[in-house]
C-alpha cells in the first residue's frame, strides 16, 4: 500500500510535430520526474492522449515507459471504459507483469446509477490480476461515485484499494476518508486541493503539474504526509498558479506546453485537442522564468 502513498505522475504521450510518438522525449520525461522525486507512474492514463492512440502506438508507449523505469519506481497501468465487458476482457488478455497496479475509471457517457457502477467494478474486481484503483472524474465521466457505494467497494472487495478523487470536492473526499476502511486510500485526483486532501487523511496525489514541477510538488506532498502543514503550504502557494494555467485551456495542452518551454518535448497534441495559445504558452513562461 506504502507504494502509491506520495505524488503519482499522469504520464503524457509526447508527439513529435508530425504526430507521431516521440519515443526519445518520453524516456527524458520518465527520467526527470523519477529523478526529481516521484513516487510512482502512472501509464495511459487521460493525460496521456489514450483516446488517441492505436494499440501498437498503447504498447510502443509501455515499452518505452517500462524500460525507461528499469524497476525504479512502481507503475499503475490505466485500464478503463463503459463497457464493462471490454474491460474484464482487457484486463485478462494484457500483460500487467510489470504494473503494481491498474487504474481504471468510472464509466463515462452511459451515466450509470451508484448501483451499476458498483457491479461494473465489481466485474473488474473479480477479473483483475492486480490491485484496482478506482477513478471518480465527474467532470469527464458525466457521473459521480458516491462515498457510500465507494466505502462499499472497499469493504467487498480486497483487491481494490485505492480511489483517485477527482471530482474537485473536499467534503466529499472527506468522507471518503471517513467512510472507507483505514488502509484504503484515497489519493487526490486534483492538483489545487492535493494538500488539504492530504492534510485531511488521504494518501496524496496523482498528479499532472507534479510531471512539470516533480522536485516542488512531491516535496510538498511528503511534507503534507509528515502533516508539516505550514512548509508544505508554502510550496503549494509557490507553484498554484501554474495549476490555473495548466488546465486553463485544457489537459494535456497546458502541461505540454510547459515541457516545451522547459525543452522535453514539443507542445504537439492530437485532434480533438489543439495546442495551447500563444497567449497561454507566454503565461507558463514567465512562471517558469521567475520560478
Amino acid at each position: 500500500m506504502n507504494k502509491f502513498r506520495g505524488t503519482g505522475v499522469a504520464l503524457i504521450t509526447p508527439f513529435q510535430q508530425n504526430r507521431e510518438v516521440d519515443t526519445n522525449a518520453l524516456t527524458t520525461i520518465v527520467n526527470f520526474v523519477i529523478d526529481n522525486g516521484v513516487e510512482y507512474l502512472v501509464v495511459l492514463g487521460t493525460t496521456a492522449e489514450s483516446a488517441t492512440l492505436s494499440k501498437e502506438e498503447k504498447q510502443l508507449a509501455k515499452q518505452t515507459i517500462t524500460k525507461a523505469n528499469n524497476g525504479r519506481v512502481p507503475m499503475v497501468l490505466g485500464i478503463g471504459g463503459n463497457n464493462t465487458a471490454e474491460v474484464v476482457a482487457e484486463l485478462k488478455t494484457t500483460d500487467l507483469s510489470d504494473y503494481d497496479a491498474v487504474l481504471s475509471v468510472s464509466p463515462y457517457y452511459n451515466k450509470p446509477t451508484q448501483e451499476g457502477i458498483y457491479q461494473h467494478f465489481k466485474a473488474v474486481a473479480e477479473a483483475s490480476q492486480r490491485p484496482i484503483i478506482l477513478y471518480n472524474v465527474p467532470g469527464r465521466t458525466a457521473s459521480n461515485m458516491s462515498p457510500e457505494v465507494v466505502a462499499r467497494l472497499a469493504a467487498d472487495f480486497d483487491n481494490i484499494i485505492a480511489i483517485k478523487e477527482a471530482a474537485g470536492d473536499l467534503v466529499q473526499a472527506m468522507k471518503m476518508i471517513q467512510l472507507c476502511p483505514d488502509d484504503f486510500l484515497v489519493i487526490s485526483g486534483d492538483d489545487m486541493i492535493a494538500l488539504p486532501m492530504t492534510l485531511a487523511g488521504g494518501a496524496g496525489v496523482i498528479s499532472v503539474i507534479g510531471e512539470g514541477l516533480p522536485g516542488e510538488f512531491s516535496e510538498m506532498i511528503r511534507l503534507g504526509l509528515a502533516g508539516k502543514s505550514q512548509q508544505a503550504y508554502a510550496l503549494h502557494y509557490k507553484v498554484a498558479n501554474s495549476i490555473d494555467y495548466i488546465f486553463e485551456e485544457g489537459n494535456p495542452a497546458g502541461i505540454k506546453a510547459l515541457f516545451e518551454k522547459i525543452g522535453l518535448c514539443d507542445a504537439t497534441v492530437r485532434l480533438p485537442l489543439v495546442e495551447a495559445s500563444d497567449s497561454l504558452k507566454k503565461k507558463i513562461s514567465s512562471f517558469i522564468d521567475h520560478l
